[in-house]
């Protein structure tokens, strides 16, 4: 997806982040997310923008800590959050193509991975947002969803900080049933190596819509929520030690 398309979509996302945790209310409790409730899921998400906001508004070229979340809740709050995330879109929109700053995974620029990063950063805490509200949830489009589950496999977990290893080589295969996409994950004792293709015999898949693929991949439905074949303890392995590290 180009990067003007993720920031349309980081914008949208925000605003349906924002609209559902006001419907919810601060105290509502986010099913995805066990140890939250809104207002602990928008501190976190409004301050992550700001954050992002730092190096593409500022070209911070190298690390500096996210700030304090804030001391603040019921209307201020959602106020503070929609102020924030209006930043960083606009910040993003008007950022040149050969912008400088830090970012922590491989790009074709630092403004692409900070689009990419932060549209789906926000969507799947709208995926919470929603939850917490209740309802239908909003589908995004099968290319979103599937460049979603693309970042996690082929960025983040080819990492080093990915703690999804196994002690003997095991393969999974993750298969999304309205794309042409698919992923085959070879796990091993060192870091993950994911191939975007259909890259030999596996000893799980996982298949299902690339939305339903999405939310899976990064735990905010239940392993039910799609199709296994094969060795549900590799699909459970990921369950268990998928989370990941945001630098």
């Amino acid at each position: 997806m180009n990067t003007a398309e993720l920031i349309d979509i980081l914008g949208r996302e925000g605003r349906l982040l924002a609209d559902a945790a006001a419907s919810a209310g601060p105290d509502a409790a986010v099913p995805t997310c066990p140890d939250w409730q809104v207002r602990d899921l928008v501190r976190h998400t409004g301050t992550v923008h700001r954050w992002a906001t730092t190096f593409v508004a500022e070209g911070r070229t190298e690390f500096h800590p996210a700030p304090e979340e804030p001391d603040l809740d019921g209307a201020e709050l959602f106020d503070w959050f929609r102020e924030g995330h209006g930043a960083l879109v606009d910040a993003l929109a008007k950022a040149p193509e050969d912008l400088e700053c830090w970012h922590f995974m491989p790009a074709p620029s630092p403004l692409a991975f900070w689009a990419r990063r932060q549209a789906h950063e926000t969507t799947i805490h709208r995926v919470d947002a929603e939850s917490a509200r209740g309802g239908e949830l909003t589908l995004p489009t099968p290319e979103f969803a599937a460049d979603g589950i693309d970042e996690l496999l082929c960025q983040f977990h080819a990492r080093e900080k990915s703690q999804v290893r196994t002690r003997t080589p095991q393969v999974l295969r993750v298969q999304p049933t309205d794309t042409d996409a698919v992923w085959t994950v070879h796990l091993s004792d060192g870091v993950p190596r994911t191939v975007r293709d259909d890259d030999g015999a596996a000893d799980c898949e996982l298949s299902g819509t690339a939305y339903e693929l999405y939310l899976t991949l990064w735990n905010r439905r239940p392993l039910s929520s799609v199709a296994l074949a094969g060795d549900a303890s590799l699909a459970e392995l990921w369950r268990d030690s998928s989370a990941i590290v945001m630098r």
